[in-house]
């Protein structure tokens, strides 16, 4: 370890944990067979199928929660989704697989589309076979009998801590973002001009007591684009709002489809002459918008502002390499390693400005 000079020392912020010790398994994703799973019987021999006994209610619970849910069923599609439809539950399922595809490589397929790590998927299937089929090619994926579907809602993998105003909207969200990719699909010219069609509105300032539960859900869900993989709880998080030696940002975004609600989080230690970027993180949903390094940039310009030096801490975990990239892009150099923990210093003298095609908000 190479020993830091006096006058950069800080203080370490308390309280804050590796995910990895501290987070349960949380489910973001279920995937349901059909077939005498969510309803009785087998479409394609005829039988008069209906949703088994308390499968709409666990369903509907879990689009509640905030819990997406697709289908990953050997059938044929039409009639699969016709009678999905016909029952008022197609509108549950994001990105469905309903052909004769081997269930492993549907459930690969839809959790690669929606964008979650694996561990948060849960695959339900009355067939032995299937199950162990899933298992074996995904042994992240928690697979359960037909029997529990009923029951699921009592799970706790499957009871999020907080109920915030975006886990409602979560399913809609990740719709509006499938209008979104099918636009850029059919756009024709540069990738700028299609971000400023966008009409993107990214909202950046203190976390209020408001936003503290989605902000301790974003440190739960967040993998892939978290610096240092740490979770914080709301009670931790409200402390640090209020410390006059801490900055916790929250920042939002808005397009014309909609909104993607509360995707970016900034934990800034700022009680001495070095600033600690302590945790940066922003949902996977937004990587492909151009808006990024938007919180990264105003966290730079206020530690010039202020006169101080500008560290931050990252963590490698299996799955946030991009956040490094992210660091390094952006002009910060690593200047001590101690374990798996990396400190990186920027110099502040160039600092990107925010891209032209997007509004940004501070508040």
């Amino acid at each position: 370890m190479t020993t830091a000079p006096p006058e950069t020392a800080v203080t370490a912020t308390p309280a804050a944990k590796p995910a990895k010790d501290t987070k349960p398994r949380s489910i973001k994703v279920l995937i349901w067979d059909l077939d005498n799973t969510l309803w009785d019987g087998t479409l394609l021999e005829g039988d008069d199928v209906r949703p088994r006994p308390g499968v709409v209610e666990t369903i509907r619970t879990l689009d509640q929660r905030g819990i997406l849910q697709s289908v990953a069923s050997k059938n044929d599609h039409g009639a699969a989704w016709a009678r999905l439809e016909a029952l008022g539950l197609a509108e549950f399922f994001l990105y469905p697989k309903i052909d004769w595809s081997s269930k492993a490589a549907n459930v690969e397929q839809i959790v690669r589309s929606i964008n979650v790590g694996m561990d948060a998927v849960a695959f339900i299937d009355d067939q032995p076979f299937e199950r162990d089929e899933v298992g074996h090619s995904l042994p992240e994926v928690l697979t359960l009998d037909a029997t529990e579907a009923a029951t699921l809602t009592e799970r706790p993998e499957f009871k999020p801590r907080f109920l915030t105003d975006e886990s409602a909207l979560r399913r809609s969200m990740y719709q509006a973002d499938i209008e979104r990719n099918r636009a850029e699909e059919g756009f024709v010219g540069p990738a700028e001009e299609f971000l400023a069609a966008l009409d993107m509105r990214f909202t950046l300032g203190p976390a209020r007591l408001e936003d503290l539960q989605r902000a301790e859900e974003l440190t739960v869900r967040t993998n892939q684009l978290n610096s240092t993989g740490q979770t914080y709880s709301y009670e931790e998080l409200d402390e640090l709002r209020r410390s006059s030696d801490h900055l916790l940002l929250i920042a939002g975004l808005d397009d014309r489809y909609g909104t993607y609600g509360k995707i970016g989080l900034a934990l800034v230690e700022t009680g001495g002459p070095v600033w600690r970027l302590k945790l940066l993180l922003m949902s996977c949903r937004v990587m492909s918008r151009g808006v990024g390094t938007i919180m990264l940039q105003h966290i730079l310009s206020l530690a010039k502002q202020a006169g101080a030096r500008l560290q931050a801490d990252f963590r490698s975990t299996d799955r946030n390499r991009m956040m490094l990239v992210t660091y390094k892009f952006a002009g910060f150099r690593q200047i001590e390693r101690d374990g798996d923990l990396l400190t990186l210093e920027h110099d502040l003298e160039t600092i990107q400005p925010f891209p032209d095609y997007v509004r940004v908000d501070l508040g």
